[in-house]
């Protein structure tokens, strides 16, 4: 048996056996210890897994280039960074588009934003298109719903879209979101979008104009999160496939 299939094989034993997270860790922890970092392959797990909280932050920052593959590079790296984000925030500052009252959220966004040379950024997104599509193939009644109370050009796309879910979603969720955007696919930020409609289908539906469906879906109960970001990644898979693990 070769070590892929032994490894496949050790997966299926313990998901049976309750103990999902051990052979992921494991395979997690082989990746990084490759020299360089091979980022397919830590993208491949990262759509197909939840990243453990403990090495969240290092695949995140080696995904978005903030880090290279190579591990002794990282320590010197992270240091022109700290001095990097220091230079963006004073210049945001002083061309004020940032203040010491604005959210935190925001003024990393803008910081983006600058970086990419994309200030201010087009409000122009293609998102809500398919967001229409799933949610058609998923409850046809509840998107005929939210277009006869002219809700569909109304709902929060920005928080939803341009914040992915930051402010709208606790951090444990939004963690598991994040997760697949920084591996390269943006397109889960559409079925989290659709589940949170789905999860709220009896709520909208008693609800008749779009000024009160976009004011509740703005602030959406939060003890729902975790069940709504499961399922919306289960949509995703189904809608998408699943990822090859290929480790």
């Amino acid at each position: 048996m070769t070590e892929d299939s032994q490894r496949n094989f050790r997966s299926v034993y313990y998901e049976k056996m309750g103990f999902r997270g051990v052979e992921e860790k494991k395979s997690l922890e082989i990746l990084l210890k490759d020299d360089p970092l091979d980022i397919e392959k830590l993208c491949t797990f990262s759509q197909r897994f939840p990243l453990p909280s403990m090495y969240r932050a290092l695949v995140w920052k080696v995904l978005l280039g903030i880090l290279p593959p190579h591990h002794e590079s990282h320590a010197q790296v992270m240091m022109y960074h700290k001095d990097q984000y220091c230079d963006v925030l004073h210049a945001l500052k002083v061309i004020r588009f940032v203040g010491e009252a604005t959210p935190q959220v925001e003024v990393f966004l803008r910081m983006c934003q600058l970086e990419s040379g994309k200030l201010p950024r087009s409000p122009s997104f293609p998102l809500p298109k398919a967001l229409e599509q799933y949610l058609n193939l998923e409850d046809s009644r509840l998107l005929n719903h939210l277009k006869s109370c002219s809700a569909v050009s109304k709902l929060p796309y920005d928080l939803w879209f341009k914040r992915c879910f930051a402010g709208c979603l606790p951090e444990s969720s939004l963690q598991r979101v994040w997760d697949k955007v920084v591996s390269g696919s943006c397109k889960i930020l559409v079925f989290v979008a659709v589940e949170i409609l789905l999860t709220f289908k009896l709520k909208l539906m008693a609800l008749n104009s779009a000024e009160k469906i976009t004011k509740f879906l703005a602030n959406i109960p939060r003890d729902s999160s975790d069940a709504i970001v499961s399922k919306a990644i289960d949509l995703w898979h189904k809608h998408c496939g699943t990822p090859v693990h290929s480790a």
